[in-house]
């Protein structure tokens, strides 16, 4: 049954050489892994505003030279990171370059942000663009949480069904996104050009305003640095494109880059012209809509497919998130299940627990999560840091043709995430402290992870230089629950392995029980040996696993080793199981960590 809903959730399992049909070309590759930076227009020119509105109206003139500089670091990290796609073609992006270049602690800083970082875009995305179908039908805000949660676990589906399925389904909504705001912008600049807009909504450029400041500025450029989450994404998933990928990751990354700065710049110019205020209740996209079209068809489908690209942003994630896990765990700093592939050959493990984290945190949060917003959004830059001053580093050694430019570029970059990564803990460390602690506890987590591997490692490798351990013989202990097919089955098997020696045990809560039971057994099996244990407080594990302890340590004493063979009936059906007890399962549980005790388990399978 299991097997079977599996199979219609995610389909019918791909064999490995099917790999390259999963790989995705330019066309999807832009709508998969761009969502997250696209929909970011969504909200960074609001966040913009917002910090200048503590002003006052008169200052939202600033958001003009904001955006420039936005747009500023946007090309340097453009330009950055197409450097990087062709430097470290196999992905990794921030942790690798960082890592080669910086150092193994400044690569596990910039995994450890981005991973954290992956599962903030999922919780933050969905649960905006659930805000944006609320405002649109006020009467679905109750369930604001559930809707989040599960539009998480289509998303986790649809990327469980394999990377071109979901980006198939995916690529609609993302097109349609860029289509209407292609549309808001062009048909508001007409309406501009034409003066269906008047002059006097808003300020002159250069206008003075009482009350600004550097800081508030340093603050709202900050801010809407937000907008250029997700840029990173391109460079983390390159095995994922289609050959040759190094060159189609680069030209899905400028496509991404140009319709970011177009759509980027129109909505905070048509904010600005239009005198849009930031508003608790309706978004600025959505006033700037309502101002343009009305609330006509053309009004709804801009809020529709907005809604659509926020919640679809959280595909981002899906898509870097398993990748940079992939590369975490071939370092041995994550469980090494993120490795392997899944049925559809995804790395179905990352994709399982990103969706479950991205949940917890929708759960944590009630959905509300724009307080996270910040702490995303510096998540990122820390990244964005350490991969341009590894890229320089890079160049310096290595000083290949045309360094000087490279360099130049990664500079330029480096420099300006630096100024927005301070800047966001200067001007929002409130909400941008818990950074400085779970950083440091996350890469104590990688270490230790790291180590345990190499302990597992050190032990398991083969040693010429050590002798081999003689076993001399074997003793079987057999617990048993009564006299039944079972039982006889362990019992045959146990006398098929020659032992040395086999001991059934039983465990008896009353003392009448106990005698009963020792007569019985003469007379069912009398050449095998029972030892009958008294349990004073009607607990099977204890008693047996102190009795297994004393025979282990005397058969040790004489190179001797102990097994222990469980018997346990198999029903028919799996339901079946919670009608019995799970005694066996138990006893397996606590005795496998028996260091000289071999535990092994004989089934016995129902018919009816």
């Amino acid at each position: 049954m299991f097997s079977a809903l599996k199979r219609f959730l995610i389909g019918r399992p791909l064999k490995s050489n099917e790999l390259g049909e999963q790989k995705l070309n330019k066309t999807k590759a832009l709508a998969i892994l761009s969502s997250d930076a696209l929909s970011s227009v969504a909200y960074g020119p609001e966040q913009i505003l917002i910090v200048l509105a503590t002003v006052g109206a008169a200052a939202f003139w600033y958001s003009i030279p904001i955006a420039v500089g936005v747009l500023i670091l946007l090309t340097a990290l453009i330009l950055s990171y197409r450097q990087i796609i062709f430097a470290y073609p196999q992905g990794g992006g921030a942790y690798v370059v960082s890592k080669q270049n910086l150092g193994m602690n400044p690569g596990l800083i910039a995994g450890g942000s981005l991973l954290v970082d992956y599962i903030l875009t999922v919780a933050v995305s969905v649960s905006a663009g659930t805000d944006a179908i609320t405002s649109a039908f006020p009467n679905l805000h109750p369930y604001k949480v559930a809707i989040a949660i599960l539009f998480v676990l289509i998303i986790t589906l649809l990327n469980l069904r394999g990377v071109t399925e979901s980006a198939s389904v995916l690529a609609y909504p993302v097109y349609l996104f860029v289509f209407a705001l292609v549309i808001l912008i062009g048909v508001g600049l007409y309406r501009i050009m034409t003066g269906q807009v008047a002059p006097e909504l808003h300020t002159g450029v250069g206008t003075p305003v009482a009350g600004i400041s550097l800081f508030i500025l340093l603050r709202a450029f900050a801010s809407g640095s937000s907008a250029l989450t997700g840029v990173e994404a391109i460079s983390n998933a390159i095995p994922n494109f289609k050959d040759p990928a190094p060159n189609n990751a680069a030209k899905t990354l400028i496509a991404m880059g140009t319709l970011l700065a177009v759509l980027f710049s129109g909505i905070v110019f048509l904010a600005y012209y239009y005198g849009i205020s930031p508003n608790d209740k309706v978004t600025v996209v959505s006033q700037i809509a309502e101002e343009t079209f009305g609330r006509t068809f053309m009004y709804f489908f801009i809020q529709v497919t907005t809604a659509l690209i926020l919640v679809l942003a959280a595909n981002t994630g899906y898509s870097a998130f398993p990748m940079l896990a992939v590369n975490l765990a071939k370092d041995k700093f994550i469980p090494r299940m993120f490795t392997i592939r899944g049925d559809r050959l995804g790395y179905s493990n990352g994709i399982i627990i990103l969706g479950l984290a991205s949940i917890i945190l929708i759960l944590a949060f009630k959905g509300k999560t724009e307080h996270l917003i910040p702490l995303y959004a510096v998540g990122v830059f820390i990244p964005f840091t350490l991969s341009q001053s590894g890229m320089i580093v890079k160049w310096v050694k290595e000083k290949p043709k045309g360094w000087l430019a490279k360099l130049s570029i990664n500079a330029i970059g480096a420099l300006i995430s630096l100024i927005v990564t301070l800047m966001f803990f200067i001007t929002k460390f409130a909400q941008v402290w818990p950074v400085l602690i779970f950083l440091p506890l996350i890469i104590l987590m990688f270490y230790r992870i790291k180590k345990h591997y190499e302990a597992v490692g050190k032990q398991l490798r083969i040693k010429t230089d050590e002798p081999d351990i003689e076993i001399k013989g074997n003793v079987i202990i057999v617990p048993v629950a009564g006299m039944t097919q079972v039982v006889q089955n362990s019992i045959n098997y146990a006398r098929s392995l020659k032992a040395d020696q086999i001991i059934a045990v039983y465990v008896a809560f009353e003392r009448e029980e106990e005698r009963k039971f020792e007569e019985k057994w003469k007379l069912w099996q009398p050449d095998v040996r029972l030892v009958t244990l008294h349990s004073y407080y009607r607990s099977i594990i204890q008693p047996l696993t102190k009795f297994v302890d004393t025979v282990e340590h005397k058969a040790s004493e004489s190179d001797y080793r102990v097994t222990v063979i469980i018997p346990q009936f198999i029903p028919k059906k799996g339901w079946h199981n919670i009608l019995h007890n799970q005694s066996s399962l138990l006893i397996r549980a606590f005795l496998l960590y028996r260091r000289n005790v071999v535990v092994t388990t004989v089934p016995y399978h129902l018919k009816e």
